[in-house]
């Protein structure tokens, strides 16, 4: 009976490696360049992150679940949902690990579905670290339902010709290319008249109207970027993977971002209970550690099973993708740990904000930024109510509906069928009461 619930040794000494290094190493870049980690390296940055990626080649934990072919260790996503727990709690360590969102999904979307011409310009630089790339998916107008895309690619020659608007198409700023979904057959369902195309961001057409920032950034001074495409001329071996595809695509992109925001979610809310857990042992306040409060130690229970439930959840999801290799058969358990994933996250750094008093509102501490980017996770690569939905279709799946007026679980029809069955053994029971 394959059963366990431990790491392997030689792979838990790699982790623990990790764990010093990006507390020791990585964790500092976050307070000198706090907004700086999808920005081309150039000057001081490169000087001192570059030497970091060296590191963690060296140790074989760049990329480590892509395969040797594409310079990771084909490790999957298990080990990497061990991994990313730990460089989820800075922001910096994804890019010093080669495994940054939203890069880590585009990479294994290229890896799958592209061409080798197409690996060679985009994918190779892309795994070494060297440049970034954006999803251009969401638009404007339609939100989370592709079904109301209206980004067209016409064919046109030798060429694909894409006229249209998109929404939050993150880090396009500083990307060198996009993934840019478009209705190339208006003819047909959506789901069969859509295409994906690579298009460097430098190609003529291409209009950044405006970058939107989160809450608290300047305007203009985000990173999710309006784009305006017009009439941008590519040539055919653009297409990813075949016409009509990008529905399917989309879902092996989507099903990986998913699961790896919760991945790094897992390190971040850890963070904060650390940082909760800290507190109440240092503070004093009413004649008592905090520590020794009720309500505190309430806070402290209820987080930690909190993540811990999620994540169970989030590596027993890792670990079917890994089985089955299609994530179609593990949607369900994937749109699971979205819908749970805000909530965690919100929850235990809000508990941690509360516990840190004054202190924990204020810009000094990371709580509130945490708190907005569990409202980010809500809405990232779905809404939480849409996932809700496929997890409420994919488990009535598994259920039938009565064929009776009354519930198949209904006390006095198995009381009735019971009696019947095992009759022999009551019928000569005599006033029972």
């Amino acid at each position: 009976m394959a059963w366990d619930f431990e790491t392997d040794p030689q792979y838990q000494e790699q982790l623990d490696w990790a764990a010093e290094f990006v507390s020791s190493e990585v964790e500092p870049l976050d307070q000198i360049w706090p907004h700086e980690q999808f920005v081309p390296l150039d000057g001081a940055r490169r000087k001192a992150v570059d030497p970091l990626k060296d590191e963690v080649r060296k140790r074989g934990l760049w990329a480590t679940h892509l395969g040797p072919g594409l310079g990771g260790q084909g490790h999957g996503q298990l080990k990497l949902a061990l991994l990313n727990e730990i460089l989820g709690r800075s922001s910096w360590a994804p890019i010093v690990f080669g495994c940054q969102a939203p890069d880590t999904g585009n990479a294994e979307i290229i890896a799958h579905f592209g061409t080798e011409a197409q690996k060679q310009r985009y994918l190779r630089p892309l795994l070494a670290g060297e440049i970034f790339s954006s999803y251009s998916m969401t638009e404007p107008h339609a939100g989370a339902d592709p079904t109301m895309f209206e980004t067209r690619a016409v064919r046109d020659g030798d060429d694909w010709i894409i006229n249209g608007w998109k929404y939050f198409s993150s880090n396009a700023a500083t990307a060198s290319f996009l993934i840019v979904m478009a209705v190339t057959d208006p003819e047909v369902s959506a789901y069969q008249g859509m295409s994906m195309f690579l298009v460097p961001t430098d190609t003529p057409g291409i209009e950044i109207v405006r970058n939107v920032g989160l809450y608290g950034e300047p305007m203009n001074g985000g990173s999710h970027a309006l784009i305006r495409y017009n009439a941008v001329r590519v040539p055919a071996e653009a297409l990813l993977g075949g016409e009509g595809q990008a529905f399917a695509i989309a879902q092996t992109r989507l099903g990986g971002g998913r699961i790896h925001h919760a991945m790094r979610t897992i390190g971040l809310a850890q963070k904060a209970l650390d940082m909760m857990c800290e507190r109440a042992l240092s503070r004093v306040t009413a004649g008592s550690k905090l520590s020794d409060k009720q309500f505190v130690q309430g806070y402290i229970a209820d987080s930690y099973a909190q993540l811990t439930q999620f994540r169970l959840l989030v590596l027993y999801t890792a670990w079917e993708i890994d089985k089955y290799q299609d994530y179609r058969k593990v949607r369900k358990d994937i749109a699971a740990v979205k819908v749970v994933m805000p909530t965690v996250l919100h929850d235990i750094a809000w508990r941690a904000m509360q516990v840190h008093g004054a202190l924990g509102v204020t810009n000094e501490m990371p709580f509130l930024t945490m708190i907005h980017g569990a409202g980010v996770m809500g809405l990232a690569d779905g809404p939480t109510e849409v996932h809700k939905m496929t997890v409420a279709r994919q488990v009535l799946r598994g259920h039938a509906p009565s064929d009776d007026v009354w519930p198949t679980r209904w006390i006095p029809k198995l009381e009735t069928a019971a009696r019947e069955k095992y009759a022999r053994f009551l019928e000569h029971e005599v006033g029972i009461q």
